[in-house]
């Protein structure tokens, strides 16, 4: 990347614009959380899983999805266990239908037709069948909103004890910023939310700090090597001496990603969709979020105990309060 071995862009210097951009799209996308909710899976609002054995080696995931699909039964979850004929399947006939037995048995019936209707009665056996109700997908919710805090959380006092406070507050706003950005990209693409889509949230969150850490290591060590510079045109040159290795990580990682994207099953393209995001907001957090974030705070509480002076700032910064 000798392209950025010399760069030399005042990244800081465009925080209204990178700042307006998120406002803008955030708010989109939380007006559209509003007005229609998330659009969540079976996990999350209960419906009815059945179990069944494959007796006809031609029934699989893709085939058993298609088929359901054509019959009206969309959004259903397949997915093996053991061995390669046993299946789970997750479906609902109407996801405003609370779930219950007369609602499983609904759902069993309407499954059986269509896969009798494609391969015919002798082609599996339904060994079970039972209703998944709410209050599953409500522990869920819950569980989900604690493992991301207590990401946050962990996330902030590992960068206090490693960097200082002041630091850690930058870099969880900024790892914040991009979990409430990635779900307004969710919401404006109304992607089903399942638990592969948490997980693709939390790989985010841990993607962006990585990518954090690395520019706010720079700024440590240029804030000891040129004491006589200000914060803000340390925190310049640190981006642009981390920018080679962005650029690299970011372009790899979403190459892997549009693969995904293009080559991968329903099931796969939402988290490859949100990882997608994830990853172009995390770039553009670590760049555009949490060095401005960490210039307004020293700007409002400047900082002694990283290279024993205080951090002078030029006028201009964005306002901390």
């Amino acid at each position: 990347m000798r392209l950025f071995d010399n760069a030399d862009y005042d990244f800081l210097s465009k925080w209204r614009i990178s700042f307006s951009i998120s406002a803008v799209f955030v708010l989109t996308g939380l007006a559209l959380l509003a007005v229609r909710g998330l659009n969540t899976s079976i996990e999350f609002t209960g419906g009815t899983a059945l179990e069944i054995h494959a007796i006809d080696p031609g029934l699989r995931t893709a085939e058993i999805r298609s088929t359901l699909a054509a019959a009206g039964i969309t959004g259903a979850e397949i997915q093996t266990f053991g061995a390669e004929d046993e299946f789970i399947i997750r479906a609902r006939l109407d996801p405003r239908v609370e779930a219950s037995e007369e609602s499983a048995q609904e759902t069993a019936a309407a499954v059986r037709l269509a896969l009798d209707e494609a391969y015919g009665p002798e082609a599996y056996e339904v060994r079970s069948f039972d209703a998944v109700g709410p209050k599953v997908g409500s522990e869920l919710r819950e569980r989900t909103l604690l493992a991301l805090l207590l990401a946050a959380g962990a996330i902030f006092l590992v960068i206090w004890f490693r960097y200082e406070w002041r630091f850690s507050l930058a870099a969880v706003l900024a790892t914040v910023h991009d979990v409430v950005t990635t779900i307004a990209f969710i919401s404006i693409l109304n992607l089903e939310v399942s638990l592969v889509v948490v997980a693709a949230l939390l790989t985010i969150m841990g993607y962006s700090l990585n990518d954090t850490i690395v520019t706010f290591d720079r700024v440590r060590e240029n804030l000891k090597k040129y004491k006589r510079q200000n914060i803000y045109d340390i925190l310049n040159r640190s981006i642009n001496e981390t920018l080679p290795r962005t650029v690299l990580t970011s372009g790899t990682t979403l190459g892997a990603l549009i693969a995904l994207l293009i080559l991968g099953g329903p099931i796969i393209r939402p988290f490859a969709w949100v990882m997608t995001f994830g990853v172009i907001t995390g770039t553009f957090s670590s760049i555009f979020i949490a060095s401005p974030v960490l210039w307004a705070v020293e700007r409002r509480w400047p900082g002694e105990d990283v290279r024993g002076v205080r951090t002078i700032s030029p006028k201009g910064a964005p306002a901390a309060t």
